[in-house]
């Protein structure tokens, strides 16, 4: 059972915290916003990631050829060259 249903459109959700966060897609908030060069998120975990493009941080490594990734997903996609 999904609880916490959006006013707007009706679609439901288990945690408030997703309804909060859905709603965002209606009113256009982005409330998370890059200190570098000023764009704005609605999810504070994507603006986290896209800070990454400003330090070059790369977290996840490939263990075949060294390559990094910002996202373990994208390691994932990136290890299929190697198949």
């Amino acid at each position: 059972e999904k609880p916490f249903k959006c006013d707007v459109c009706g679609a439901g959700f288990i945690v408030s915290s997703s309804l909060k966060v859905h709603k965002m897609k209606h009113t256009g908030e982005k409330p998370y916003k890059c200190d570098v060069c000023g764009a704005s998120f609605a999810i504070a975990r994507n603006l986290k990631l896209h800070k990454m493009t400003h330090t070059g941080e790369k977290p996840h490594k490939c263990d075949m050829c060294g390559t990094g990734c910002t996202t373990s997903i994208s390691l994932k996609v990136h290890k299929r060259i190697h198949t």
